[in-house]
C-alpha cells in the first residue's frame, strides 16, 4: 500500500488522483462536507434543489456544504452556515448524527450528518445562492410521493435524504 497518491490531473477545485491503482477525486480545499437534516416544527423537512452539471439534471438533496474551504472550521459552524446561506433556515439546536464517506469508491470526501430541529426560516437565501437554489419545505409524512412526483418531473433525489432521516430516527415515514 503507498501513502501518497499520484496526482494525475488538477481542476480549479479538484483534485484526481491514484492510489493503489485506484483512481478517485478529492476536493483542493476541503475534505470534509456538513450535510443537514432540518426539520421544522410542524413535521416538514427542508430541502435545496440545484442543477448539477454531472447529473445534467436539478438534484433535490438536504441542504449541505463544505467544510472549511475558506479557513479551519468546525464542521457545525459550517452546518448553520449552509443552511442559513442555502435555504434562509437556521435551528437554536443542531445535533451531530454521524460521519462517513459520500461516495467511497469515487472520492476522499468524509460528510458529516446534523440534525436542525426545530428549524424556521429567519431570512432569506445568501445572494450567491438566490435564483440557483430553490428551497422545498415539504411535510415529511408526504416526502416519499412528493419525491416520486419530482423525479416524474426530471429531478434526481438524492439518497443521502434518506439516511438522514433513517439517522435522525425517522426511518419509517409511512
Amino acid at each position: 500500500m503507498t501513502k501518497d497518491p499520484e496526482v494525475l490531473g488538477e481542476g480549479r477545485h479538484m483534485l484526481f488522483l491514484r492510489r493503489d491503482g485506484w483512481e478517485y477525486v478529492e476536493h483542493r480545499t476541503a475534505k470534509e462536507a456538513a450535510m443537514i437534516v432540518a426539520l421544522t416544527a410542524r413535521g416538514e423537512i427542508v430541502l435545496a434543489e440545484e442543477f448539477r452539471p454531472p447529473m445534467h439534471a436539478p438534484v433535490v438533496s438536504l441542504s449541505a456544504g463544505l467544510v472549511g474551504d475558506e479557513g479551519p472550521e468546525d464542521p457545525s459552524d459550517a452546518a448553520r452556515r449552509e443552511l442559513a446561506e442555502e435555504t434562509g433556515h437556521a435551528a437554536e439546536r443542531l445535533v451531530r448524527l454521524g460521519r462517513g464517506p459520500g461516495s467511497a469508491g469515487q472520492s476522499s470526501e468524509m460528510i458529516t450528518f446534523f440534525l436542525a430541529d426545530p428549524a424556521e426560516r429567519v431570512g432569506d437565501q445568501a445572494p450567491h445562492d438566490r435564483g440557483k437554489i430553490r428551497v422545498h419545505v415539504v411535510p415529511v409524512a408526504e416526502l416519499p410521493d412528493w419525491a416520486a412526483r419530482r423525479e416524474t418531473e426530471g429531478a434526481v433525489i438524492d439518497p443521502k435524504i434518506w439516511a438522514g432521516l433513517y439517522l435522525a430516527g425517522l426511518e419509517k415515514i409511512r
